[in-house]
């Protein structure tokens, strides 16, 4: 039934604002505004619906996960951008903030809205 339309995914935020200047500037993803909404245009033409939600609560899981060839590159980039890499208790992660305890190098950051998004780099 669903096999041939194309789904796309959606998250709140608590100041559409915010997460425009965050999302377009800070990250540069391509985004679009339509009837108070976002739509994050990202690569492999899939588009991401950001709507307000006065009562936001945010994710306790990663929502959005970003492939990188060199993880260290993109957490300096980044930081130097100010952004602020999350740390764990039960995630030992290096200086910068990446954690290289198995799987995928990776280092989690938040939106302003506090959703979590994480850079990442598969083994080679």
């Amino acid at each position: 039934m669903f096999g041939t339309t194309k789904a796309f995914s959606g998250f709140s935020v608590n100041d559409i604002d915010a997460a425009r200047k965050f999302y377009g500037e800070t990250l540069g993803i391509r985004v679009s505004e339509q009837n108070g909404m976002l739509t994050l245009h990202i690569a492999g033409d899939r588009d991401i619906l950001v709507y307000p939600k006065p009562d936001h609560t945010p994710a306790t899981y990663t929502i959005l996960n970003f492939p990188v060839d060199d993880v260290e590159a993109a957490v300096d980039e980044l930081s130097g951008r100010g952004v602020r890499f999350e740390r764990y208790d039960h995630l030992k992660a290096d200086d910068k903030g990446i954690f290289r305890g198995g799987g995928p190098l990776i280092a989690w950051f938040t939106d302003p809205a506090g959703n979590v998004l994480s850079v990442l780099q598969e083994p080679s």
